[in-house]
């Protein structure tokens, strides 16, 4: 019998994906920003920031769960990836941290399939091949000793990072 590949990469929108729950590269507010946590919040609607405003914010590292709203996705995690410094701030940990505490509320609330972004890789300036490694080793860990997620889609904004993932999961 075949094993199923419990980890995939495509190149595409984030926000268009019938997952139970997409991950968000989020600011400490929560309250929305740039990049793909402005086309989350676009997405999912209003009631989205309704709800994040009662959750009193992120620290880095950490993640919180909401509704999908309007999005295809039951479900959003919100984490704060670090900002790049050159290495020197624990960036490396708190990117980790992102995975860890994202996969965690997965689990705790039986999410069958999630979609992660290239945390941190945007405006934060962390480096595209570290942040992906870190995404494929911290996502290969956790899912080997658990059952759920079920399945992992890493979602490539561009090319350049699809081939970067791609690569990686091909190892």
């Amino acid at each position: 019998m075949k094993k199923k590949c419990r980890f995939e990469v495509i190149k595409g929108d984030i926000t268009s994906l019938e997952v139970d729950a997409i991950v968000n590269a989020a600011n400490n507010s929560l309250l929305g920003g740039g990049g793909v946590d402005r086309a989350i919040h676009k997405a999912a609607g209003p009631e989205l920031y309704e709800e994040c405003l009662n959750l009193d914010g992120c620290a880095t590292g950490e993640s919180k769960i909401t509704k999908g709203y309007r999005l295809k996705a039951k479900y959003i995690i919100h984490t704060v990836g670090p900002v790049w410094h050159g290495g020197y701030r624990d960036e490396t940990d708190l990117l980790a941290s992102c995975y860890q505490t994202s996969l965690k509320l997965a689990y705790q609330h039986k999410i069958k399939t999630i979609a992660f972004p290239g945390i941190s890789t945007g405006a934060y300036r962390f480096p595209k091949d570290l942040a992906a490694l870190i995404a494929v080793n911290e996502t290969k860990r956790f899912v080997s000793k658990n059952n759920y997620p079920e399945k992992v889609i890493f979602v490539a904004f561009d090319q350049e990072n699809y081939e970067i993932y791609r690569k990686l999961l091909e190892k």
